[in-house]
């Protein structure tokens, strides 16, 4: 099943076309990647779906259904949620209460959002920094504060950009897992990516958006031999023989 659909989007502002005709599609289950340079589109195309843009043409639909336009905390309810590339935590409030507040999209009651915090915690092995304030974390566990938070909405699909930044070799490894097994749980992940030994060892599927336009599509595999995601992207290190 579809559980993502992104047809023909287009995202201009201004003279600049950031986005352009973009289609892809995710099933429901599978961990989607999508990668380009610096600068291609990647959290153009992510804000669109995630309704912090609205597309200039195209649609985009969830579970089947046009959510073009929504806003964001509206997503947020029927089961999108998504990450940022630069994470901005509560920095002078708890960890338990930067992940309560995520809790609140599906509860209105306290005790229920502190019980569904909690249990992220303890999935993103944080449960022993509940009370240190946001602001002391390392970028380490700013960014599993960060992927706790979108967590504790309970999505359908969950919305990754560039969680690995910054990290050193073992915590990309440790983030590799965690994703892994947010997937085992039921969740979709689409995600962005730069570091590519863990985007190609996640991901089922990979698209590649270069100056706004897919440019290559498939199985890690496939991606890593496409001339022109070599020529572009990749680098000839990245090619399969």
């Amino acid at each position: 099943m579809k559980l993502l659909e992104v047809k023909s989007l287009t995202k201009q502002f201004g003279g600049l076309r950031a986005v352009s005709a973009f289609d892809l599609s995710i099933e429901e289950g599978e961990i989607f990647g999508l990668i380009g340079p610096n600068g291609a589109g990647k959290s153009t195309l992510f804000n669109c779906v995630a309704g912090v843009y609205p597309p200039s043409g195209g649609d985009v639909l969830f579970s089947g259904k046009s959510i073009s336009g929504q806003k964001p905390w509206n997503l947020c309810k029927r089961g999108l949620a998504r990450t940022f590339q630069i994470v901005k935590p509560f920095a002078s409030r708890s960890v338990l209460y930067n992940v309560m507040v995520g809790s609140f999209a599906t509860t209105g009651k306290s005790a229920a959002a502190e019980r569904k915090a909690r249990e992220v915690l303890a999935f993103l092995h944080l449960d022993k920094k509940t009370e240190i304030l946001a602001g002391n974390l390392t970028i380490a566990d700013r960014k599993r504060l960060e992927i706790a938070r979108a967590l504790a909405t309970e999505p359908r699909l969950l919305l990754l950009d560039e969680v690995m930044a910054g990290l050193r070799p073992t915590e990309v490894d440790e983030m590799v897992a965690i994703i892994r097994t947010i997937r085992k749980n039921g969740i979709t992940v689409f995600v962005i990516e730069h570091i590519m030994r863990a985007i190609m060892a996640l991901s089922d599927r990979i698209a590649v958006i270069h100056f706004g336009q897919k440019i290559a599509e498939g199985t890690p595999a496939e991606v890593a031999s496409d001339k022109n995601v070599i020529k572009a992207y990749l680098g000839e290190e990245y090619a399969v023989s």
